[in-house]
């Protein structure tokens, strides 16, 4: 069905997407975003952070969150976002080394109750029908995407979302699609595919499998907004993929996967505003 054939059938609804830190957008919702809007939705991207303990080689602490927020801002215009808003909170990072650029409270020590009701405020000025969080794991087990999970669900709850779909990965293709890369690619030595054994989602349990292809290109460059995590260290995520060549990323990142946990087990569906026939 064609973009236009679906925007034609519906009335545009609002999708709210929530993220932990500029960056994470472009890699696990942004063809889904741009698909949403490109159909005539409102879609509003929220962080809990602005990302100031990630790595970037020309800036750190508060100047790091700065620019980082600028590069969201590139991101959320090519994706179509309406609005971005940043809930203000501190990076949690992931090491003493980056949590100590952190200038206020981490996200992780914020009471989830208190981070909620500020996510629902948003969710209820937007009347949203949709939120998407992260799976219970955050994925990868980033502290901060666990309390976008944790928080998101509450928040979804307090407002009255009605949909809310967890962003995550199927866990059997990137084991697959990891393997395959080992035989032909050296990892660096901090490498552990034992992490990924336990990390976002079974392929048994998604019930949303979002065909994005169409939007490829601007999920790339959304990744390419965010230039202070894309450059520098060679082993850095956005870096490694935006090398890959064109035809092989627009396989690699042409579906995005998701899980509502209010539907039976079994489903699957195709949008994220599809129902269960």
């Amino acid at each position: 069905m064609a973009v236009g054939d679906y925007a034609d059938r519906v009335q545009q609804r609002v999708a709210v997407f929530f993220h932990a830190h500029p960056d994470d957008e472009a890699l696990l919702t942004a063809g889904t975003m741009a698909m949403l809007a490109a159909e005539g939705h409102r879609v509003v991207l929220v962080v809990a952070t602005a990302g100031e303990s990630g790595l970037a080689d020309t800036a750190r602490g508060a100047a790091l969150g700065a620019l980082r927020m600028t590069e969201l801002a590139r991101s959320a215009a090519v994706l179509g976002c309406a609005r971005v808003v940043c809930l203000g909170y501190g990076d949690s990072g992931l090491s003493p080394e980056t949590t100590a650029a952190r200038p206020g409270p981490a996200f992780v020590d914020v009471d989830i109750e208190t981070a909620a009701e500020a996510l629902a405020a948003v969710l209820a000025e937007e009347s949203a029908d949709l939120l998407t969080i992260y799976d219970p794991a955050g994925g990868y087990g980033h502290p901060d995407h666990v309390r976008v999970h944790l928080v998101g669900a509450l928040a979804a709850r307090i407002a009255g979302t009605p949909i809310v779909l967890e962003a995550t990965v199927d866990r059997d293709l990137l084991l697959r699609a990891l393997r395959l890369l080992g035989r032909v690619y050296r990892f660096p030595p901090e490498f552990d595919l034992a992490v990924f054994e336990r990390a976002y989602t079974p392929g048994r349990r998604i019930t949303h499998r979002v065909n994005v292809a169409r939007f490829a290109k601007r999920k790339r460059a959304s990744m390419a907004a965010h230039a202070s995590q894309a450059g520098g260290a060679d082993t850095r995520t956005l870096a490694l993929l935006l090398r890959l060549p064109r035809p092989l990323y627009r396989f690699a990142f042409g579906t995005e996967w998701y899980v509502r946990r209010d539907l039976p087990p079994g489903v699957r569906l195709r949008h994220p505003f599809d129902e269960p026939p």
